[in-house]
């Protein structure tokens, strides 16, 4: 799954390290979001959208998997 949380942690100007902490995580979950090697459990997917004042929807981009 894609997502722009790089992108809209660097417009708030948080660091990771920052972000992590807001969000109760590791610095390492954080790289690991941006990079798209790690799916958030619904709970921090919520956390962070409420973090950016965004919509699931508009940080993570569902990849299409064959279905509709």
């Amino acid at each position: 799954m894609k997502n722009i949380i790089k992108q809209l942690r660097k417009n708030k100007g948080l660091r990771q390290e920052d972000m992590a902490v807001s969000l109760n995580v590791s610095r390492q979950t954080i790289i690991s979001l941006e990079t798209g090697k790690y799916n958030p459990s619904i709970l921090l997917a919520h956390q962070i959208a409420l973090l950016f004042n965004k919509n699931i929807e508009e940080i993570f981009i569902f990849e299409n998997f064959g279905g509709k």
